[in-house]
């Protein structure tokens, strides 16, 4: 993974653009998530800068009197870090680093910065590392250019190449190493979860600072982390709870989802985000206090679509309403948002109505059934202990008794196992 050195507090400036049908209020909300992404990678906001436009200039995304105007600002208070809160293209971040010769971030470049400063377990570190050199491997300008002093030695250097040439065959290579090894652990979550196929599985999922782990340890008793930053979990979590004696639950907390999320960071936590894939229910969590909610809702949405997850059943989870000033809001959303449901993870409010939804949705998929079989019927015995959850087996004189718990899908299995 590539370290960004930010050991000290980096004073920096936020730029946003308000553009086509975004108010500048909506550039200013931006902007104050661009703020706390800023100050989760360690950076202290000393002013942002605004621009209405029709249109991105090509050369320098904002126009360049404008730029000179924020680099004149920059040099007089000794500032050396700027944010954009778009991505630039490879030409405006040449130009911009050209202009400013300073640090210039796009909102891509600190997500992926703060992804590799919270990952901490090899899948994760691999995920980021991918996403970072699919990001950089276009943008390579004079503050890449030493990568073959990092990463070098025999087979780094080639006949008559560049500098950046060489970087990125170098980047290329690591690329396909790090994508081998993604395989490898992706084969290894499949041969996990292919043990969990007698559960229910349901996944957490929404925008980052949701409380979505927070809402994991209130309903399975677990110790998760769950800290009021952006993107504190990166790695998914998995625990179990019992709904009541007989029904039992995977439930799976991952990475929180966020506006502009760089496509590369989706694709390389692919593995990571499976627990979506493989999902029987989504929990999509929103902090009802946020003022733009219903944009978050729509990022969740968009993010679940590109996973291909869009049509899997989900149940709106609306928390913080502990946080919630204009209680009347409620009113509104349970109108426009049917079957959701208001929680405070933090406080336990409306758990047990969440209970309830899940446990509604499981009696309406799951099927508990008990079948007489003879005890000659070893090999019908052994795969109906492989498809369903057993909840209890009685052998008697030449006969077993079996109850168990299943998917309609596998149950339905059984039953032509059983007629053939």
């Amino acid at each position: 993974m590539i370290d960004i050195e930010n050991k000290e507090t980096e004073k920096a400036i936020l730029v946003g653009v308000s553009k086509g049908l975004n108010t500048r209020r909506v550039t200013e909300e931006h902007l104050e998530e661009l703020e706390l992404l800023a100050d989760t990678a360690g950076a202290e906001t000393v002013i942002k800068f605004f621009q209405d436009r029709d249109s991105y200039d090509p050369a320098y995304f904002i126009g360049k009197g404008k730029a000179e105007e924020i680099l004149e600002y920059a040099k007089e208070n000794n500032i050396n870090l700027v944010i954009f809160d778009d991505d630039l293209n490879p030409t405006q971040l040449r130009n911009l680093e050209k202009l400013f010769e300073r640090k210039i971030l796009d909102r891509s470049a600190l997500i992926l910065d703060i992804f590799a400063s919270h990952a901490k377990t090899k899948e994760a570190k691999t995920q980021v590392e991918l996403a970072q050199l699919q990001y950089m491997l276009p943008r390579l300008t004079r503050a890449w250019t030493h990568l073959s002093k990092q990463l070098g030695g025999i087979g780094t250097k080639g006949p008559g190449e560049t500098q950046i040439e060489t970087d990125r065959r170098i980047i290329r290579t690591r690329i396909s190493k790090l994508k081998d090894t993604l395989k490898k652990i992706e084969a290894q979550h499949v041969t996990k979860s292919a043990g969990r196929q007698d559960l229910i599985n349901v996944s957490l999922v929404g925008y980052t600072n949701a409380g979505k782990s927070t809402l994991l340890n209130q309903l399975t008793g677990a110790d998760v982390l769950a800290e009021d930053k952006l993107f504190a979990t990166l790695d998914s979590t998995t625990r179990s709870f019992d709904l009541d004696k007989n029904k039992k639950v995977l439930l799976s907390d991952t990475v929180g989802f966020i506006r502009k999320l760089p496509p590369h960071l989706v694709a390389s936590f692919k593995t990571t985000l499976n627990v979506v894939r493989e999902a029987d229910l989504i929990l999509h969590v929103i902090d009802v206090s946020n003022e733009f909610y219903e944009e978050h809702i729509e990022v969740v949405d968009e993010t679940m679509k590109s996973l291909g997850s869009e049509t899997k059943p989900q149940i709106k989870v609306f928390n913080k309403i502990d946080l919630l000033e204009d209680k009347q809001k409620l009113e509104f959303i349970s109108q426009h948002y049917k079957d959701s449901v208001f929680v405070s993870s933090m406080r336990g409010f409306g758990i047990n109505s969440l209970i309830e939804k899940i446990s509604d949705f499981y009696e309406m998929n799951y099927i508990v059934h008990t079948i007489h079989l003879k005890q000659t019927q070893g090999k019908l015995i052994s795969a109906i202990y492989e498809l369903a959850d057993i909840l209890e087996s009685v052998y008697e004189e030449d006969s077993i008794v079996i109850k168990y718990r299943t998917s309609k899908e596998m149950h339905n299995k059984i039953l032509s196992m059983l007629q053939n």
